[in-house]
């Protein structure tokens, strides 16, 4: 799958975009763990996914998107992971949940760390949202782009937040 990106600023730091024909392949902050190596993928100035998929994030940060249109092109990650993702995607805007709770919607009860891991692995950050992950007891834990960014999306967020 040939990979072109480009950067984008964004209010919490530069942003890595990356698409394929099929859709939005990832996104990242700048520095953030699990961040790939892009050295041998094409940076463009514009592709149809990477442009929607700016203009999307754009309108987030500006309190004007709470559903993410781009496709998603599932460039990597094991069957779990990638049903972790899809879990993810899943909650709404405004809600959090925790660990122990999607490893049990997964029927995976005893896979909390196994979740947490496949979490901190996303590939689409914030357009995936697992921001909206916290600990059992509510705490912020564990973002891997940086604890005070999930403080700052979850405020974002902040007009209903609850546990599902």
């Amino acid at each position: 799958m040939k990979l072109v990106c480009k950067t984008i600023a964004t209010p919490l730091g530069t942003m890595l975009l990356a698409a394929c024909d099929a859709g939005l392949a990832g996104l990242w902050f700048e520095g953030q763990r699990h961040h790939p190596d892009a050295s041998g993928w094409q940076a463009v100035k514009s592709q149809r996914w990477l442009d929607q998929s700016a203009e999307e994030l754009q309108a987030y940060f500006r309190g004007q998107c709470r559903h993410f249109k781009t496709p998603r092109a599932a460039a990597w990650g094991t069957p779990f992971q990638r049903s972790v993702w899809e879990a993810l995607a899943a909650i709404p805007w405004g809600a959090t949940t925790s660990y122990g709770a999607l490893a049990a919607q997964l029927h995976k009860p005893q896979a909390a760390r196994a979740v947490g891991a496949a979490v901190g692995r996303n590939p689409w950050s914030i357009v995936v949202p697992c921001h909206r992950v916290l600990g059992a007891n509510g705490s912020l834990t564990g973002y891997a782009g940086g604890l005070a960014r999930k403080q700052d999306l979850l405020t974002r967020e902040a007009s209903r937040i609850f546990l599902i």
